[in-house]
């Protein structure tokens, strides 16, 4: 437990290491060729460290309502290790894992259980597609703008995705089957991202989907408050409000209307798959479907984009986007210094996540 730490400043703690880690692995990437032996030990040692570190410090962390949602996580858990009957309205996996966990052990190891459900899948993943240069991809996600809220405040949902990676990063059908149910099982919503994953699987048209993304906008802006009442139709009761309760939450997405600013962040991943495949003509079908897949869930969020809560809706597509900005790069040589302009990605990218959570 890491209860000695001012509670006021866990987060900030965090940031400030990734930070430290991310300009030590940018100057070093800069400099060194990813292909070297010396970048090879570095990465290897770094990765390692990494997942260390995250595991521990996130999944160790205090229970306290500063992380928000984890209180009443733990309140569920506690409530089940009292005797409660299992009830499950949704995500039914969920209430499962918590039922029999809170049987076993005590709510400090469940959250580290959490934790491990949320970033090892990550790490098999980038470990599958990437081999020695999945450090690259792993810091990536674990830098990215939605990482530490959903694995210390939208616990489960943050668990979903991680899982929904490690499902599409799989080559059998078996495999990626059981792991899209368990994943949305454990969270409704990934039923948007994998349905995306379906669509674009059987039919891999980036251009399309692209296109399918640039008309969203102009529809968000002329008919986006339509969009929030259809969507919400169709979404359970109590998640529905997320998209038409007029209730603003105390946090970056608390200004609502139509958020260029986050449509911006949303797009630099768009860019990097536009030049990948349109431009250097890079054909891997992985990566179009990962791409694609994307594209179709950041659409979805692009027409709710105005709502109240837009972010549960933006993490359908923005768990993905380290692998849709980093893929190509790490599995092609697209450009000269490729290196030079890793480091650049890697902080540009980081920079907005410790902008928007430590400086603001």
């Amino acid at each position: 437990m890491f209860d000695w730490i001012p509670i006021q400043y866990y987060a900030d703690i965090h940031y400030l290491v990734m930070l430290v880690l991310v300009l030590f692995t940018c100057v070093h990437t800069y400099k060194i060729r990813l292909g070297e032996q010396e970048n090879v030990i570095f990465v290897q040692g770094a990765g390692i460290f990494t997942l260390l570190y995250i595991l521990l410090y996130m999944g160790l962390r205090p229970v306290h309502g500063v992380f928000i949602d984890m209180t009443t996580y733990a309140q569920i858990f506690n409530a089940y290790k009292e005797g409660r009957s299992l009830i499950i309205k949704s995500d039914v996996l969920f209430h499962f894992f918590t039922f029999y966990t809170s049987k076993l052990i005590n709510v400090h190891t469940y959250f580290f259980l959490c934790c491990i459900m949320y970033v090892v899948p990550l790490w098999f993943a980038v470990k599958k597609w990437f081999g020695k240069g999945s450090f690259y991809a792993f810091l990536l996600l674990v830098v990215s703008f939605s990482f530490w809220a959903y694995g210390t405040n939208g616990i489960r949902n943050g668990i979903a995705g991680s899982l929904f990676i490690l499902a599409i990063s799989r080559d059998k059908w078996l495999w990626k089957i059981i792991l899209f149910i368990i994943a949305v099982n454990f969270h409704k919503t990934m039923v948007l991202p994998t349905a995306a994953y379906l669509i674009a699987y059987f039919y891999t048209q980036p251009k399309i989907y692209f296109y399918f993304w640039l008309s969203c906008i102009p529809l968000s802006l002329v008919g986006g408050d339509l969009f929030q009442n259809i969507f919400a139709s169709f979404i359970e009761d109590d998640r529905a409000g997320y998209l038409t309760v007029e209730e603003v939450n105390a946090d970056m997405f608390s200004s609502t209307g139509f958020r260029f600013d986050f449509l911006l962040y949303s797009a630099s991943a768009v860019a990097m798959g536009y030049y990948a495949i349109f431009k250097k003509k890079y054909q891997d079908r992985t990566y179009h479907i990962l791409f694609s897949v994307y594209l179709i869930a950041n659409a979805f969020w692009i027409l709710v984009i105005k709502a109240n809560f837009s972010n549960r809706f933006a993490y359908l597509s923005w768990f993905m986007m380290a692998l849709v900005i980093v893929y190509p790069m790490l599995k092609h040589y697209l450009m000269p210094s490729q290196n030079k302009v890793l480091a650049y990605i890697i902080l540009a990218y980081f920079m907005f996540t410790f902008f928007m959570n430590f400086i603001l």
